[in-house]
């Protein structure tokens, strides 16, 4: 059972990646159609076509390996030289690809006047375009969120009374009483299991962790709790023992409170998601730092960071670690949806870093491009030939290297020296 479960979790992250990833690239789909842009592909996934099928002008279809997805607008890059007579890029590797990639743009034009391109949208429609993808990302991080903490709540011990010592143990590492133990204050006060703790010594308790703290400063002194039994208040006289406990003397009742779920306010699923904003900011800027420790636990086994970066991989065997843990099936569920949030804030951040052919290097062309345009038009100049992004495919080039071997090594290490949440 724990083996099923623990591949239902990993299914479950796979299954949430590609819906993700679906939506991520819906938020590139859609305004892009409503601006006009011709669309040939709509794909999830990377390497052969599992399925596909034709509507309209745009194939939509499901690749083999669910790593990304991409569309493919017509226009992302004005026409290559050669079609306006500017001639060809000189020989060379990376020359060749730039015009590989030219011929590959050219292959989406239907003319040297076709409207329906990409790169002749106003720079702030191809903002938008860029951004959509990242910003449902996002917005699915927050719902996500908001499930988790908002509909289904939030694991807390709540003031209903689960049990009662029946002692005070002599130690603290005491599993059971023995004959010379002393009763409880709990249990010498008349607590049963099943009540409601209202309040404490005149103050009104609304989580256990409120009366803990009355409890434990109050050792020796003796207290009015008010419980709800059986829908009628009683009254009773608790005088919490004095024991030790992480080396201070605290007061004890001996008690132990029922988990519930409370529902947290409607927002609390956005501050969470902005807050994993920034600590997934935190971990980007400190990138080079953060592979240079994985590279190095490699070597010496010694265990990862919780909130260093992982690969798909790891994130899986987390999910598979969380389905099969024997937590509640709610804590597990909350886990999950927290677990695919972060993941969706992950590839929110990573989409904005500004470097092709990630979604903020086309922002940054974009925002290149009305730049050069204001400029002209400031000083009353003819405007300016549009931004040919494919010069910038070395650049681009190089990016993907490091972005695959990272995605190696992270590999590599979520296999070898995985992250474990459950790790001691």
């Amino acid at each position: 059972m724990t083996v099923l479960a623990f591949i239902v979790g990993i299914v479950l992250m796979i299954v949430g990646l590609a819906v993700s990833i679906a939506l991520h690239e819906m938020g590139h789909l859609l305004p892009a159609k409503r601006f006009g842009v011709r669309v040939g592909q709509y794909m999830i996934g990377f390497g052969p076509t599992l399925w596909s099928r034709r509507k309209g002008e745009t194939e939509y279809g499901v690749k083999a390996i669910p790593l990304g997805g991409y569309i493919s607008m017509a226009g992302m890059y004005p026409p290559s030289p050669k079609r306006t007579g500017e001639g060809r890029a000189a020989g060379g590797f990376f020359a060749t690809m730039v015009q590989d990639a030219r011929a590959a743009n050219d292959e989406t034009l239907e003319g040297d006047d076709d409207e329906r391109v990409f790169y002749k949208l106003p720079v702030w429609k191809r903002v938008i375009v860029m951004l959509g993808g990242p910003l449902m990302n996002l917005v699915l991080a927050i719902v996500l969120f908001t499930i988790a903490f908002s509909v289904i709540g939030m694991p807390t011990a709540t003031t209903t009374v689960a049990s009662v010592s029946a002692c005070v143990p002599a130690g603290t590492a005491a599993t059971s009483c023995t004959a010379s133990d002393p009763a409880s204050p709990a249990s010498q006060a008349g607590v049963r299991a099943g009540d409601v703790i209202e309040s404490i010594d005149g103050t009104p308790v609304s989580t256990f962790a409120d009366a803990t703290a009355i409890i434990q400063k109050s050792a020796g002194r003796s207290l009015t709790m008010v419980v709800q039994r059986d829908g009628r208040d009683v009254t009773l006289e608790l005088t919490p023992a004095e024991i030790t406990s992480n080396g201070r003397k605290v007061g004890f009742a001996g008690v132990t409170s029922q988990t519930g779920y409370v529902r947290q306010p409607v927002l609390t699923g956005a501050t969470s998601a902005f807050q994993n904003v920034g600590q997934v900011a935190a971990i980007i800027v400190q990138l080079p730092q953060e592979m240079y420790r994985t590279v190095q636990s490699l070597f010496t086994g010694q265990a990862r960071d919780a909130n260093s970066p992982m690969s798909i991989v790891g994130v899986g065997v987390v999910a598979g670690e969380v389905a099969s843990s024997s937590a509640p099936i709610l804590d597990r569920v909350i886990l999950i949806l927290s677990l695919l949030g972060s993941l969706n804030i992950a590839l929110f951040v990573f989409n904005l870093v500004p470097l092709l052919p990630l979604d903020g290097g086309h922002v940054v062309v974009a925002l290149w491009d009305g730049l050069k345009r204001a400029w002209a038009k400031l000083f009353r100049r003819p405007p300016p030939k549009p931004v040919d992004a494919t010069k910038l495919v070395p650049v681009t080039f190089v990016v993907v290297v490091l972005l695959i071997a990272m995605g190696a090594v992270l590999i590599l290490a979520d296999v070898i020296n995985p992250i474990s949440l459950f790790r001691p």
